[in-house]
């Protein structure tokens, strides 16, 4: 299938806001992709046209029934100008898991893949030229037949939209205080926590906005069965350096399988990192801060890569990690993971991919 490109008039083109000024998710690019798929007829009509409003029907299905699925990846620019994506065909890959859980159709992720880079190279200048800053990636599907009833949707709509992102977090890349959860969940094993559906982040909504009256900046989430074991920090996956050990919660249904967590998990064994994925319970967490054998905590996700945390509160009481400092092995891993992604540092297991090979 064929992209037809419909480029936007260049008076009506958006001002780009330059690098320094750049805030997560506030701008957004020129150009958008489409594509709609009809039952009987498949995906048909892929389009880049200028970036604009979507129309719906008010009983499309998305809105009454929460069918919609979304990714985040991003676009990096290399010193030498070129473009590059980290780990796209990831992205592609779990964007149909998504689907598959969901009840929604997969699309081929070759053309995916190609589309979005088509995307990437027609909004190039969009791309910030600071290492820090790049351009953030969205791709997304909802259903939208209009149909009130609960069942599968029959048609649906995938979409990109690109903008230009500096920090996901105020306080950078300084450690930030995390609040754990008790009375709430995000999700429980069997339900949609694995796929990266809208429905996860309004759960999540609530304990975050009560964590952030708080004074903190994420919610530490535990499991939704004995409210006692760690799963996910906010939107991100969560590590923890213990001794000589990196430990994290293991894939079981319940948590997002985080391509950063994937690489996190590449890097420290390339390393010669003993790397553990267990169940560990919220009590082991806090007997192992107040012994000293807890390191450094940090999570990993697209919008931040690697985020350190500093403190932890747990039944009303604070936690200090290491002083609340930056850990070694997260800032290894940051300055690793950034290296790779900005074309500094050699890339051993052939995670980039240039996104604007065809000019």
């Amino acid at each position: 299938m064929e992209v037809s490109v419909h480029l936007q008039e260049p008076s009506k083109r958006r001002p780009r806001p330059a690098d320094d000024k750049l805030v997560f998710g506030r701008v957004f690019s020129d150009h958008m992709f489409l594509v709609d798929f009809k039952e009987g007829k498949q995906w048909q009509d892929a389009r880049i046209v200028p970036y604009g409003p979507l129309s719906l029907d008010p009983a499309a299905m998305v809105l009454h029934y929460g069918q919609g699925i979304f990714e985040g990846l991003k676009a990096y620019r290399w010193a030498n100008g070129e473009i590059w994506l980290f780990r796209p065909e990831q992205n592609c890959a779990r964007f149909n898991r998504s689907a598959q859980r969901m009840c929604m159709p997969e699309i081929d992720p070759a053309f995916h893949l190609r589309a979005i880079e088509q995307l990437v190279t027609v909004d190039r200048e969009w791309v910030p030229h600071s290492v820090g800053s790049s351009l953030y990636i969205r791709p997304t599907m909802i259903a939208v037949e209009p149909h009130l009833g609960v069942r599968p949707a029959c048609d649906y709509l995938c979409y990109t939209i690109t903008g230009p992102v500096g920090a996901y977090y105020a306080e950078g890349f300084n450690p930030v205080k995390i609040y754990v959860s008790e009375g709430y969940v995000r999700t429980v094993r069997g339900g949609v926590g694995e796929a990266k559906t809208m429905a996860n982040y309004a759960s999540s909504l609530y304990a975050a906005e009560l964590a952030k009256k708080k004074g903190y900046t994420q919610v530490l989430w535990l499991d939704g069965v004995e409210n006692r074991y760690v799963e996910e920090v906010g939107t991100s996956n969560i590590f923890f350096r213990i001794g000589d050990e990196l430990v994290t919660p293991p894939l079981g249904g319940s948590i997002l399988p985080g391509i950063t967590r994937d690489s996190v998990i590449q890097l420290a064994k390339h390393w010669g990192i003993k790397v553990c994925e267990r169940r560990i319970a919220i009590d082991e967490v806090i007997e192992s801060i107040g012994s000293g054998a807890v390191q450094e905590i940090f999570a990993s996700g697209t919008a931040a890569v690697i985020s350190p945390v500093g403190e932890i509160a747990y039944k009303e009481k604070s936690y200090r990690i290491a002083d609340g400092k930056v850990g070694e092995w997260a800032l290894k891993l940051y300055e690793e993971i950034l290296g790779i992604q900005y074309g500094e540092k050699e890339d051993p297991f052939g995670w980039m991919r240039r996104a604007d090979a065809g000019r």
